[in-house]
């Protein structure tokens, strides 16, 4: 009987959070953004010579001071410049589905900060410099759409599987939502392998509550094979952190092997093959989710918790 009348208590819990959730969503798809795109990758493209003082104008912070007109005109007649803008696109014809998705984070943003005012948004190229595929202020993003043309693209050939994997365009969202994600958090450390795991934690949670309409494979940029092995092994993942105290060790090399993209972590055991890479970041993400189910506080506090806080007032026990 008590067994009975827990299920159906944990039961009531359950269905008066997911009514909750249902009820804060539709106030949040009420909110208005009201913003469109500029597709300054397109003006570019079907752009001459006599067109550039006019594109100076609607986009000076595109263009350095620095770099003469000469150079400008060079770029927009060069060939390798055209096939990079006509393969975006090709990819790109349309930004009605991202633009869907990015009015989903802006009106996520609005509903749980009151002061984010919706952005000026930007499509452009940036030469497939993949570590830079957004730029987000508080008045201006800047998407670089030639680094979401599909993992497989030729233009990707030369860079890692492990970073291509996520070079496309249902990754798009979540790359900007991590843009936003590094506006809010605040740690006053980043010592330790325990606050790297939470930092990052924070950006992986941030995803979860901004873009809930991406599943949570997508969040963390896993396969959903790789995120079936972290959820299978993240008792055995935790028990060599703790076993090995790795968690208050402030070796920078542990955020190489735990932290860092990489193709797999390395625990120096043969299942690392079978790893996906960043398990550091996914067990700081079920600390930080643990921490907000323990104590139900508001995103932005909880990105500016410090890592203790949060690893003590969690509780976290990993999933058996």
């Amino acid at each position: 009987m008590f067994v009975r009348n827990y299920f159906i208590f944990f039961l009531g819990l359950m269905l008066l959070s997911c009514d909750s959730d249902s009820k804060t969503e539709k106030e949040i798809a009420k909110i208005d953004t009201d913003f469109k795109v500029e597709r300054f990758d397109q003006a570019f493209l079907n752009s001459t010579p006599q067109d550039l003082p006019k594109l100076k104008k609607d986009y000076p912070f595109l263009f350095s001071k620095q770099m003469p007109d000469s150079i400008v005109i060079s770029r927009m007649k060069d060939t390798l410049q055209h096939e990079l803008l006509s393969e975006v696109q090709k990819t790109f014809p349309d930004f009605n589905s991202s633009k869907e998705e990015l009015n989903g984070l802006f009106q996520h943003l609005k509903y749980y900060d009151k002061t984010f005012k919706t952005p000026r948004v930007i499509t452009l190229t940036n030469d497939v410099a993949y570590r830079e595929k957004t730029i987000v202020t508080d008045s201006i993003l800047l998407i670089a759409l030639d680094n979401f043309l599909g993992s497989d693209h030729e233009f990707y050939q030369n860079i890692p599987m492990y970073i291509a994997a996520n070079m496309k365009k249902s990754q798009l969202i979540t790359e900007v939502t991590e843009g936003y994600a590094k506006k809010y958090v605040f740690q006053t450390n980043r010592k330790t392998l325990l606050d790297e795991m939470i930092y990052h934690g924070k950006l992986l949670y941030f995803k979860d509550v901004m873009i809930p309409f991406k599943s949570v494979s997508e969040r963390i940029g896993y396969s959903e094979e790789q995120l079936k092995w972290a959820e299978l092994n993240e008792s055995q993942i935790w028990s060599y952190f703790i076993e090995k105290e790795l968690l208050y060790d402030t070796d920078p090399k542990l955020s190489n092997r735990f932290i860092a993209d990489a193709p797999f972590s390395k625990f120096y055991l043969e299942l690392d093959n079978e790893s996906p890479g960043r398990l550091g970041q996914y067990i700081g993400w079920q600390i930080v989710k643990a921490y907000a189910d323990n104590t139900s506080e508001d995103i932005l506090k909880i990105m500016q918790t410090e890592p203790e806080v949060i690893f003590r007032k969690s509780k976290f026990k990993p999933r058996k």
